[in-house]
């Protein structure tokens, strides 16, 4: 006997689309060859993905070297007194940070643990920086003890110094953190102590009275992704002139100017529809802005240290997340959407930045806006809420790039463990420099009291 099974009815959609012209997202109705990228550095993304799964991370030392050296070349041919140190938050992973420490770089801290891990890796107490809010006491023990620079960042941290200072019999150089208006809003003034206001002014003088510190050096970060090159020629400025009276008044000879970093890489913060190659200034107007400003305000025969602690711009376009299709469904809007194997758990970037997106083979068919969904079970797991993609076949890979920078730091064992990362060599060996995590990375911390155990069973 034959049955008839009525179909749940499913309302037609109807979906303008542009093929011909280029619309505000950059696109245009076909998926241009441009978009598809079938390897990284000559090792095929089929081959990656076999090897070490899929989501993967793949770093480029090739490309980390090089933009490494833009940024040095960029600085040193216009001032003769600098220095690079790496930011350990952007991106700590052994193998990055190694390669940054090859190339020149010493080591910007700011906790305990990245301090912890600068020394691990090799790097001496004199070449690491200690910058943050909150520097445990017996962490500055330490980076005294070893001869660390250590930027203050409040009257508490001034006070523990000092008895640092009593308990080890020394007398620490040290710097301040300051805040300051560049015309950058909102302004970064959490960190360190506000120079309009009259604090700093106010830090220096209780240095000065304690007697028990020497304030060689003036830190400021003004904040991050700073697309204005002239926001640093106002704060290279103001420092100047801060350690001019600085000199004058205490007598502290002010050593280097610490000035952050914050300086962007090539990729597209959400709400901007330019392409970063024409709202991203080159490195080399931010160079010629601040060394500018240096030699015009320095007064004669005094080149202090320029300290730079860049971070995106040096690892964030080295870095590449390779996901995978896994479903593709229709909201009730009309739109498509992909599940992917990835989301913001270990893709924190994805909240503020738009990526690039390119995929691992030719596909036909007109492309639709699209939604990227990550693999939680929570409605902000969004990678991409709005990019024109042809139909994609589950098991496609997409590429996403540039996500070099804060990625593998910021991200979370959440629902899903944390996938293996890869550096490709400037040889095109793959090494793995961090394995995929299983159920014992996990759990190897927990403890179950006795006292429950067994009792499901």
């Amino acid at each position: 006997m034959e049955v008839n099974v009525k179909k749940t009815y499913e309302k037609p959609v109807i979906q303008k689309l542009k093929t011909g012209f280029t619309n505000k997202f950059g696109g245009t109705g076909f998926y241009l060859g441009r978009n598809i990228r079938k390897d990284i550095d000559g090792v095929s993304i089929e081959e990656l993905v076999s090897q070490f799964g899929s989501p993967l991370f793949v770093f480029s030392e090739k490309k980390l070297r090089q933009k490494f050296r833009e940024l040095k070349e960029a600085f040193t041919v216009r001032y003769p007194n600098v220095e690079f140190s790496w930011s350990y938050k952007t991106n700590y992973l052994d193998a990055i940070c190694s390669i940054l420490h090859d190339e020149g770089e010493t080591a910007e801290v700011v906790s305990e643990f990245e301090y912890e891990k600068a020394r691990r890796l090799g790097v001496s107490g004199e070449k690491i920086i200690y910058n943050g809010p909150y520097k445990p006491y017996d962490s500055l023990v330490t980076a005294v003890k070893e001869g660390a620079r250590i930027n203050i960042d409040h009257f508490e941290e001034i006070l523990d110094l000092e008895r640092v200072a009593d308990e080890l019999g020394i007398r620490p150089k040290v710097g301040i953190r300051i805040n300051m208006d560049t015309g950058i809003h909102p302004q970064w003034s959490r960190f360190g102590f506000n120079l309009e206001s009259g604090q700093a002014l106010d830090a220096v003088k209780r240095i000065a009275s304690g007697n028990k510190l020497e304030l060689v050096g003036l830190h400021c970060h003004i904040g991050t992704f700073i697309l204005e090159p002239k926001a640093y020629e106002k704060e290279i400025e103001k420092l100047i002139k801060f350690a001019y009276q600085i000199e004058d008044e205490f007598g502290f000879k002010i050593e280097y100017l610490d000035i952050g970093g914050g300086f962007p890489s090539k990729n597209r913060l959400k709400g901007i529809y330019l392409p970063p190659e024409v709202s991203v200034p080159s490195i080399d107007e931010y160079a010629e802005r601040i060394s500018n400003a240096l030699l015009k305000n320095l007064r004669p025969e005094d080149y202090p240290k320029l300290i730079l602690e860049s971070g995106r711009a040096v690892v964030d376009e080295s870095g590449y997340l390779i996901t995978t299709v896994h479903a593709a469904k229709r909201l009730p809007s009309g739109i498509k959407a992909y599940v992917l194997d990835a989301g913001v758990n270990i893709l924190f970037t994805a909240f503020w930045y738009k990526f690039n997106i390119e995929i691992d083979r030719e596909i036909y068919g007109t492309t639709e806006p699209s939604v990227l969904y990550g693999p939680l079970c929570m409605n902000i797991d969004v990678v991409d809420e709005m990019t024109y993609l042809p139909p994609l076949p589950r098991g496609t890979r997409l590429v996403l790039s540039p996500v070099g920078a804060y990625n593998v730091t910021q991200w979370m064992q959440f629902i899903r463990y944390r996938p293996a990362v890869v550096l490709i060599g400037e040889n095109g060996e793959v090494d793995l420099i961090r394995e995929k995590e299983d159920l014992t990375d996990i759990v190897r911390r927990e403890h179950l009291p006795e006292r429950l155990r067994g009792k499901w069973e």
